[in-house]
């Protein structure tokens, strides 16, 4: 361990020295000691990397600015409060997500930010950073993103809508458009899950109701709970968690609306209940209760679920290092 943490100091100090050569091969280093060997990202960060990590990305070099978000991003895996603690670092990340030299940049900047978020104590000071929120959002609605840093910065704000004093300023920023112009637009499974994952927490807010309805969001979820639709099992799950958050969160009128468009997909709903994830069957179950305190209506009376058997899908986060 010794002998680690003396290689780490002293690539660490070559960050520091005035030959570009230098400074980037110690970068080159640290990504891949990081990448290769969990024990030393500790020993990078108390080496006192996460400044000169920071301000290299800043750099105009790409392969500078590959290497370092990079390595903040192997660091933030096993030591993210030396990351939230330095100064700057935020802004920093920012800045990479804005002016990413590589798009390999802004997938890292982007999943960096992600694996911060996992504390949940992180979430409410990141998503006080509009720039960053801005950032994120013109990524994915900018159709020339490149696919992985798209979904990655879908990861990105969902862990910032988890926390919900956060998914009001989310839809602030556009957010709403961007997400649905995805799911209806972007053929690709993967985008579209984690797609309605977003909308899925950031229908629950208040602000929702005429965020979702200047795109027709409720219809596009509604279609999602179509059996013949063909929608994956997660995407099916994401769409009853974002009308149950409309019902339980939203003003009465938006509820009622929600709760009426609901009857137009209860096989669909009902399919969730009986065929989904310990979770999906439990959102689900609460939005045809809800669904039948209104109506009058028994599930079995009025419900008839599809036999088709779904495949469990969740929101994962696998911590691999690049």
């Amino acid at each position: 361990m010794e002998v680690k943490r003396r290689t780490a100091k002293t690539l660490v100090g070559k960050l520091s020295s005035v030959s570009e050569q230098t400074r980037t091969e110690s970068l080159c280093e640290l990504r891949l000691m990081s990448k290769n060997d969990p024990e030393t990202r500790t020993l990078i960060a108390e080496a006192g990397a996460i400044p000169y990590l920071s301000e290299i990305l800043y750099s105009p070099s790409a392969i500078a600015q590959e290497n370092a978000t990079a390595t903040l991003l192997n660091i933030s895996i096993s030591s993210r409060e030396p990351l939230m603690s330095t100064r700057g670092l935020l802004d920093a990340l920012s800045h990479a997500l804005r002016n990413p030299a590589s798009p390999s940049t802004a997938q890292s900047a982007a999943a960096t930010l992600f694996s911060l978020l996992t504390v949940d104590t992180y979430r409410p000071i990141i998503g006080s950073k509009r720039d960053i929120l801005y950032a994120l959002i013109d990524i994915i609605r900018n159709p020339n993103s490149h696919p992985r840093s798209i979904k990655d910065a879908l990861k990105a704000l969902f862990g910032i809508s988890l926390y919900p004093l956060n998914r009001a300023t989310v839809i602030e920023l556009g957010a709403v458009p961007a997400l649905f112009s995805l799911v209806v637009k972007d053929g690709r499974l993967g985008v579209v899950e984690d797609a309605t994952a977003v909308i899925a927490q950031i229908a629950g807010c208040e602000e929702a109701g005429d965020a979702f309805r200047k795109v027709s969001g409720v219809g596009v979820l509604v279609d999602l709970l179509d059996l013949s639709t063909g929608s994956s099992a997660r995407t099916k799950e994401n769409a009853v968690s974002g009308l149950l958050n409309m019902v339980q969160c939203g003003k009465k009128d938006v509820g009622e609306y929600v709760k009426e468009m609901a009857y137009i997909v209860c096989n669909g709903i009902s399919d969730v209940a009986d065929n989904g994830s310990s979770k999906g069957k439990n959102k689900a179950n609460e939005l045809l209760k809800l669904m039948d305190g209104a109506s009058g209506m028994s599930r079995s009376q009025e419900m008839q679920p599809d036999t088709e058997n779904l495949e469990n899908g969740r929101w994962s986060w696998s911590n691999s290092s690049v």
